[in-house]
């Protein structure tokens, strides 16, 4: 797909050129990434969405969308980012910056929104956690093709993964929300986020299954009449 027709559909989810924009290089990567998840959708079924500017929009333009509010400051190796202040129960804390970060995406299916926060923030330790094995093998597949460095897939369910929590845990658009969410609480580490991109109905139900998690004001995604991000620090 065209990089200039993919930088036009993702301004409203990452902002005009002046701020924060995408890089040749990133939206070089988004549009080898759309070419792979077309080829293999044909094969195995990882999305329902088959037209290309509607993938950009809603895949890869709520991931985004995700991983600015994440890490709004993206890093340099000659510009360290400086750390954003947010508002969690009136009290302001300074969130990461993307710099060893370590980051766990849930239920990753086509790699969303875990790799394209990978692709805005590269310095961030990414483990994708698929227990779809041929879904897993697509997202071996994207990072091989994308020349992604420090990402880890891990083809199991998450309540078996081994390794220590993280410093945030991302899900979006699992099949079984209920039993999934007390799970990714779970990897979340102390002091660490939790971000979720889910229906405006479902925010109640997140807050009651993960007390544990203080979460700030939801976030509308733009081009939606009723999805949101929600944001929580683990106490």
């Amino acid at each position: 797909m065209n990089t200039a027709r993919i930088a036009e559909l993702l301004k409203p989810f990452v902002g005009s050129a002046n701020d924060q924009p995408l890089t040749a290089n990133d939206l070089e990567n988004i549009s080898i990434y759309i070419d792979l998840l077309l080829r293999w959708n044909a094969r195995i079924n990882l999305t329902a969405i088959r037209q290309e500017e509607e993938i950009v929009t809603r895949h890869f333009g709520e991931s985004l969308f995700a991983a600015r509010h994440l890490f709004p400051t993206r890093t340099t190796l000659a510009q360290p980012a400086k750390p954003a202040l947010s508002e969690v129960e009136g009290a302001f804390h300074a969130e990461q910056s993307s710099a060893s970060t370590r980051l766990i995406d849930i239920g990753s299916g086509a790699g969303f929104p875990g790799l394209p926060i990978k692709i805005w923030a590269p310095d961030v330790e990414l483990t994708l956690i698929e227990s779809n094995q041929k879904k897993a093998t697509f997202l071996r597949e994207v990072t091989r093709n994308l020349t992604l460095t420090n990402i880890n897939v891990f083809a199991g369910r998450a309540e078996a993964y081994p390794n220590p929590p993280a410093d945030v845990v991302t899900l979006r658009a699992v099949e079984h929300f209920e039993p999934v969410l007390p799970i990714a609480a779970s990897l979340v580490a102390p002091g660490g986020r939790l971000a979720l991109l889910i229906g405006q109905a479902q925010l109640t139900q997140a807050h009651n299954l993960a007390p544990e998690i203080t979460w700030t004001l939801p976030i509308p995604i733009p081009l939606s009449a009723s999805r949101v991000l929600a944001i929580g620090v683990r106490q």
